[in-house]
């Protein structure tokens, strides 16, 4: 396994070593002593997965009361995964950090808690699975608006690809209307 460092503290890639021969695949998508060994000392506590069509944007969202760190990964298909650094106290405080994550390239993203996290489907479908250090807290969820133009996330969308958003999503404020105190 390898596990690069982004520019932003703690948000890491992390790249499964891959065994393949004529009869498939095998590889470990998480090892919790590998991890600790590079300074992820997380515990999970729930695992989720969806299925989501080409076009879809989830996000940008984090919990504000009860953060996930999350470990992402697409199991099938392909998307463009965000993170987003809302650690007010962080010198990289509303940079972004995106990545493909595929069934072919087997790339995670260890995203910590206090990030905004968010992904855009690239494929016709994609299935992405992911772990998560706290529960979902209904009513905890905050999040902004996926284009906003201080942030300035580069989600490279294809030429007639339609935007397809949850109604949640689509009533997002600005992050700094948001985080007015920064």
């Amino acid at each position: 396994m390898i596990i690069t460092s982004t520019f932003i503290d703690g948000l890491k890639i992390i790249q499964p070593k891959v065994f393949g021969d004529n009869r498939g695949f095998f590889y470990e998508s998480y090892n919790s002593k590998q991890m600790f060994e590079f300074g992820l000392n997380m515990n999970f506590v729930q695992d989720s997965h969806s299925l989501s069509v080409g076009g879809v944007l989830r996000g940008v969202h984090v919990q504000k009361n009860f953060p996930q760190g999350k470990l992402v990964r697409c199991i099938r298909g392909k998307i463009w995964d965000v993170a987003v650094d809302l650690r007010k106290e962080s010198e990289t405080f509303g940079k972004w950090f995106g990545l493909e994550l595929s069934s072919e390239n087997k790339k995670q993203l260890y995203i910590p808690e206090d990030f905004g996290h968010g992904f855009l489907v690239l494929s016709d479908e994609a299935e992405v699975c992911f772990k998560v250090t706290d529960y979902y807290h209904p009513g905890d969820e905050i999040g902004f608006i996926w284009n906003d133009p201080d942030v300035g996330i580069e989600w490279p969308i294809p030429l007639g690809m339609k935007i397809i958003l949850a109604d949640k999503d689509k009533k997002w404020q600005t992050l700094n209307e948001i985080f007015p105190e920064i």
